[in-house]
């Protein structure tokens, strides 16, 4: 009989007492310990089995749960005999940041003080006995949700020292979803506070810790090590690049497959890889997300679990407020394509409002982008960085960019959705009745406020294109900013099926010095695509001129005339 699938269980000894469904990742236990890094900081997307290893880790070597060999009798770890002495023999610190996600400095800066208190708390029992003295016992007293931003930092420091003292041994550090934190700092606008701290509490706890006998930190992104980890050189990073760990976050698709059989879902196999497969760690090739495989065993119907995990807010606002290039990079991977770009794995935060690199790093962090090929270290010029060839993970993740696009124009879809109808029939009175609802929406949108809407159109354009794109990419082959004939269009829209007619768009911006009203500036958009022949690419292709319908679009300010 096959196992329960339990949903969210993120504790292993749950896992394991409850008999729900689990694939063995205790290799990772020998894989780490052998490895002898002092510290390691391990990326990896989200709903990747992260905190499950970490309480893992922690149920393995915590003291706490000495002989406790019901939790790995029968796994490929309790095969190994020198493991098995070490089992229960270590004081471990263990704690998460995954839940700090408030609106401002002073909230996430009291959080992180509860999770410290928390661990006193859990040790309170060093106050007892002379271990330590009456300073150090009026100093743990101190360790409270209200202790002031000079003993913060040291908190950890300290509690290594007192473990070490009372049990004999070196303590093991555990700090999970590390930098989930400073995700909402970028958001919220509170980064440089609360970097600040974090390189702090970093330093002292990892860095500067004579007591600590190994430590792991894991998260979805490598934050730049200038952020917050500045002189921690003793630190081992492994990314999603790198081939260390490949196989211990997420399931291999021989496990995949196997538990399918197990399930009598078989049938379901080549499905089940077009949705969740092509994640990419290191060498290892055909990872999926294991919440997705989780609720498909649960429920037996494949649909976007994880990619809906979360809010996205970061994500569609880089995309959104991005470049024009940004924009069209997007829509090329929305429409299945490639797009190469020169990739720092290291996250820097608060350049991610001026950085297309860093917004590209954090996407293929983040697990939304996958590597088809990259360039060789030792290739690159100095100063820069090695190119990648990225795409969309899979079709998961492009359900989930189609959604989001949607959402933007979710306040004004009935305009827009006419809009669209009457701009494939041709009707460009109807078209200019429906733009004034559409415009506002996208340009709110698509315009970060920085400078005014009419002067940068392609905010509003690129917006426009994300959008056909969703709505009409089963018709149309769409490119933007393209080059044909003798110039760069704005917007093509190339008809898959012959009967269908082309359409080309050309936007432009109202000028004072050389047109006298919109009604001009829609001529001179028009004349532009005449005498720079960008119908050129789709003559090539076969479709006649008469099959090719052409518009400018004219801006000034919030006021749009299509001619």
């Amino acid at each position: 009989m096959v196992k329960t699938v339990g949903i969210g269980i993120q504790n292993y000894e749950d896992v394991i007492r409850g008999n729900y469904f689990y694939i063995d990742k205790t290799n990772f236990i020998k894989e780490w310990w052998e490895s002898g890094d002092s510290v390691t900081l391990i990326t990896r997307p989200r709903r990747f089995g992260k905190t499950l290893n970490m309480s893992m880790l922690e149920q393995f070597f915590s003291v706490d749960y000495a002989d406790r060999e019901d939790l790995f009798r029968g796994l490929s770890i309790w095969k190994e005999e020198e493991y098995r002495t070490l089992q229960g023999t270590y004081p471990v610190i263990s704690l998460s940041f995954a839940n700090i996600k408030e609106p401002d400095y002073k909230m996430t800066f009291y959080r992180i003080r509860q999770l410290l208190m928390k661990q006193y708390e859990k040790y309170s029992f060093l106050l007892e006995g002379d271990v330590l003295s009456k300073t150090e016992k009026a100093y743990f007293e101190k360790m409270t949700s209200e202790m002031n931003r000079e003993d913060a930092p040291m908190a950890l420091y300290q509690l290594s020292d007192y473990l070490y003292r009372y049990y004999g041994k070196k303590v093991i550090i555990l700090l999970d979803e590390y930098d989930t934190p400073m995700q909402e700092a970028y958001v919220d606008g509170y980064w440089d506070e609360l970097a600040s701290f974090t390189r702090s509490l970093f330093n002292s706890t990892f860095k500067t810790n004579p007591y600590m006998a190994r430590g792991i930190l894991t998260g979805i992104t490598r934050v730049s090590k200038e952020s917050v980890f500045s002189d921690l050189n003793n630190l081992k990073v492994v990314t999603t690049t790198s081939d260390e760990y490949a196989a211990s976050f997420g399931f291999t698709e021989e496990e995949v497959f196997s538990t399918l059989d197990e399930y009598g879902y078989s049938d379901k196999k080549e499905a089940i890889k077009r949705w969740y497969d092509g994640f990419i760690f290191g060498k290892q090739r055909d990872i999926y997300n294991p919440w997705s495989i989780l609720n498909f065993l649960d429920t037996g119907k494949i649909g976007a679990y994880w990619a809906n995990t979360s809010s996205n807010e970061l994500v569609g606002k880089l995309i959104r407020e991005g470049s024009r290039r940004v924009k069209t990079n997007f829509e090329d991977l929305l429409a299945g394509k490639t797009i190469c770009c020169p990739i720092d794995e290291q996250i820097v935060y608060n350049q991610l409002d001026r950085s297309e690199g860093a917004i590209w790093s954090l996407l293929l962090a983040s697990g939304y982008l996958k590597v088809v090929s990259h360039e060789s270290e030792e290739t690159v010029t100095a100063g820069g960085f090695p190119k990648y060839e990225l795409m969309l993970t899979n079709y998961e993740v492009k359900r989930m960019f189609q959604c989001m696009v949607h959402e933007w124009f979710d306040e004004e879809s009935g305009a827009y959705n006419d809009f669209v109808d009457a701009l494939l029939a041709g009707d460009i009175e109807a078209m200019n009745e429906y733009m004034e609802g559409v415009t506002g929406q996208i340009f709110s949108s698509f315009d970060t406020g920085k400078r005014p809407s009419g002067s940068q159109p392609e905010r509003f354009y690129h917006g426009f294109v994300l959008g056909l794109i969703v709505d009409l990419a089963d018709r149309f082959i769409i490119t933007s900013n393209r080059e044909s004939g003798f110039g760069r269009y704005d917007v093509m829209l190339e008809p898959k099926k012959k009967e269908e007619d082309a359409i080309i768009l050309e936007f432009k911006v109202f000028n004072p010095k050389r047109e006298r009203s919109l009604e001009e500036t829609v001529h001179a958009a028009l004349t532009q695509i005449e005498e720079k022949k960008y119908e050129a690419a789709l003559i090539t292709k076969g479709i006649l001129p008469e099959h090719i319908h052409k518009y400018g679009f004219a801006f000034k300010g919030k006021e749009v005339l299509i001619g």
